[in-house]
C-alpha cells in the first residue's frame, strides 16, 4: 500500500510487522521517532506477543537484547551517535555470542563538540564489531533492509544493523509502499534459534575463553560473515519477486556501463550524486556512481567487479578517520585492480554540512581535469581553519578550537553586516 509517512514511522511500521518480541527502547535524537511509535503500536495491541521495555540507558537498552534475543525472542532496538558509544561493549558482545538482533542506527555526528546533524561518524566507529552493517540510501530502502534484516541476522545467527541518515531520512516525510502483514509472513518465517538458552539444558555463554580456542572462534564470526556475502544477493533477488521492487543487495550501479569514472558512496547522498551525475552527463561526461548497500561484510568481489573499468574512482564519505582520511575509500582500494592513486577521497557532509549539487559537481570536475586531490574536504572554509591554526601558532593559551571558531564566524558574520 502506497503511503505518504515519515521515515521514523515506516521503518517502526515495518518492524511491527516482523513481529518482534521484544523491543528495548532508549530514546536518543534522531531515533526517537522509531521506537516511540513501536510503543504506541505495542500498547494499543498491534503487535501480538511482544514486550516493550523501557530501559535507562543505550547499555542497557543492548544488554536486555542480548539476553531477550539468548532466551529465544525476536528481538530489536534502536539507538544513534554518542548512544551507541555508550552500548560499545554490548555491541561487541552480541556479535561475539552470534546474536540475531536487529537494530536501526539513525546515523547522527560524534561529539565533542556536541552535534546532532546527521554524519556516519556512528556506525563507522563500529565497523570491525562483528555485525552486519547495511545502509539505506532512502526510506523506502530503509523499510525493506528491516525486513531483510531479520531473516538474515537469523538464518547466520549474526545482529544486524540497519542505517539510515538522521534526519535527512527518518524525519523526511517520503511515500512508501508498505507491505501487508501476509507479505512480511510468506518472506519472513518465525524464529527459529540456533541456539537459546533452556532451563532444562543449563549452559553459561560468555564465559572466558583463552588462547586456545579464542582466534577460532573469531574466524568463525569472520566466516558467517562471508557467508553473508553469498546469501544476500539471492534473497535480494526474492524479495524483488514478492514485493515487486528491488531493493537492498550488496552493491547498486548507477550509469556505469561506459562509465570511466565512478562515484562510490553510502546512504541518502547518493540521490543528490546520481542527480550531478545525470547533469555532467548531458554535458558529455562519461561518469557513473557505485552506491554500497552492505558495507560489513565487505563486498570485495562486487566492488571490484563494478569498477573494473573505471580509470578513476572517487569515494564520497560522509565520516573521517582523523589522522589518516577515508575510511570507505580505505576499503575501496583494496578492492581496487587499478592504480592506488586513483582513487580519491573526497570527505563531506561532517557534522551536518550541506552536500550541494554545484559543490559535488565542482569535485568531479575537478577530478576529470585530474586536478583532485588525493584526498579533499568539500566545502572546508579555509581561511576559518587559517585562523584557528594561526592562533594555536601564536598563543600558548589558545583556548577551545571549537568556541573559538564560533566566536570567529560571528565576528566574520558581524563584519559582513
Amino acid at each position: 500500500m502506497l503511503r505518504q509517512i515519515e521515515g521514523s514511522r515506516a521503518v517502526a511500521e515495518a518492524v511491527a510487522l516482523c513481529r518482534p518480541e521484544v523491543i528495548c527502547a532508549y530514546p536518543i535524537s534522531p531515533q526517537t521517532h522509531i521506537v516511540e511509535a513501536l510503543g504506541e503500536m505495542v500498547k494499543a495491541g498491534e503487535v501480538p506477543r511482544c514486550e516493550f521495555i523501557n530501559v535507562e540507558s543505550e547499555f542497557a537498552a543492548m544488554s536486555v537484547a542480548i539476553g531477550a534475543s539468548a532466551a529465544g525472542a525476536r528481538a530489536y532496538t534502536a539507538t544513534a551517535s554518542q548512544g551507541l558509544l555508550y552500548m560499545a561493549e554490548a555491541v561487541f558482545n552480541a556479535s561475539g555470542l552470534g546474536l540475531p538482533i536487529v537494530m536501526t542506527v539513525a546515523n547522527r555526528a560524534i561529539g565533542a563538540p556536541i552535534n546532532i546533524w546527521n554524519d556516519h561518524t556512528d556506525a563507522m566507529s563500529q565497523r570491525d564489531c562483528g555485525w552486519i552493517q547495511l545502509f539505506a540510501e532512502n526510506n523506502q530502502e530503509a523499510l525493506d533492509l528491516h525486513i531483510q534484516a531479520f531473516r538474515l541476522g537469523e538464518e547466520l545467527s549474526l545482529p544486524v544493523m540497519v542505517c539510515m541518515d538522521g534526519f535527512i531520512l527518518t524525519h523526511a516525510f517520503e511515500r512508501v509502499d508498505m507491505p501487508s502483514q501476509e507479505q512480511v509472513d510468506a518472506y519472513l518465517p518465525p524464529f527459529e534459534p540456533r541456539q537459546v538458552l533452556d532451563p532444562a539444558e543449563p549452559v553459561s555463554i560468555g564465559a572466558m575463553v583463552g588462547p586456545e580456542a579464542f582466534m577460532e572462534v573469531r574466524y568463525l564470526a569472520h566466516a558467517k560473515q562471508m557467508r553473508a556475502l553469498e546469501l544476500i544477493p539471492g534473497w535480494c533477488e526474492e524479495f524483488r519477486r514478492a514485493f515487486g521492487r528491488d531493493t537492498g543487495g550488496l552493491v547498486h550501479t548507477y550509469r556505469c556501463e561506459d562509465a570511466d569514472t565512478i562515484v562510490v558512496a553510502l546512504g541518502s547522498v547518493l540521490g543528490t550524486v546520481k542527480d550531478t551525475v545525470d547533469e555532467m552527463r548531458e554535458r558529455g561526461a562519461k561518469i557513473g556512481v557505485l552506491g554500497i548497500t552492505c558495507f560489513r561484510p565487505w563486498p570485495s568481489a562486487a566492488v571490484r567487479s563494478a569498477l573494473a573499468h573505471a580509470t578513476r574512482v572517487i569515494v564520497l564519505e560522509k565520516s573521517l578517520a582523523v589522522g589518516l582520511g577515508g575510511i570507505v575509500s580505505t576499503n575501496v582500494r583494496t578492492s581496487y585492480s587499478g592504480r592506488a592513486d586513483a582513487v580519491h577521497t573526497v570527505i563531506a557532509g561532517l557534522g551536518g554540512r550541506a552536500i550541494t549539487r554545484a559543490s559535488l559537481a565542482h569535485a568531479f570536475g575537478e577530478a576529470l581535469d585530474g586536478r583532485l586531490e588525493p584526498l579533499t574536504f568539500l566545502a572546508l572554509d579555509r581561511p576559518l581553519v587559517e585562523r584557528a591554526l594561526a592562533r594555536e601558532r601564536e598563543v600558548r593559551r589558545s583556548g577551545p578550537l571549537a568556541e573559538n571558531i564560533l566566536r570567529d564566524l560571528r565576528t566574520v558574520a558581524s563584519r559582513v553586516g
